[in-house]
């Protein structure tokens, strides 16, 4: 595996991470894959930094859901040398996204720096 490899594994590990329920009700958890300067454009239009978000995500995950979201088509590239772009789509109680988000190498490992979604209709594309 390359060093580019490498990276983009370690951010599709984290991305996966953030969709666990598991990971997404715990603050610590949550808190260790999100960079101190996270962003995000939610699919719902809102915008929300890493403060409400790690205020929503505990609350608003149901701990009895083995699986939050279903992923599908995530790919990734080195941007830089601490820098990976993933992208990928989403599907989530009926509803579709597409996804794209930053990750930022740190002192504390790979973080999400900034993730946006976007609707879509699987069907009218």
């Amino acid at each position: 595996m390359t060093e580019d490899d490498s990276a983009v594994q370690a951010a599709v590990e984290g991305e996966l991470r953030l969709l666990d329920p598991e990971v997404r009700r715990s603050h610590e958890l949550l808190g260790s894959l999100l960079h101190p300067d996270f962003h995000e454009f939610g699919s719902s239009g809102r915008r929300w930094d890493r403060a409400s978000t790690m205020a929503r995500l505990p609350a608003d995950t149901d701990p009895a859901a083995a699986r939050y979201v279903v992923t599908s088509e995530i790919q990734g590239v080195r941007l830089a040398p601490d820098l990976v772009h993933l992208t990928f789509d989403t599907e989530y109680n009926g509803g579709h996204a597409h996804r794209s988000s930053l990750w930022r190498r740190t002192d504390d490992g790979w973080q999400m720096y900034f993730h946006q979604g976007t609707p879509f209709n699987p069907e009218g594309e």
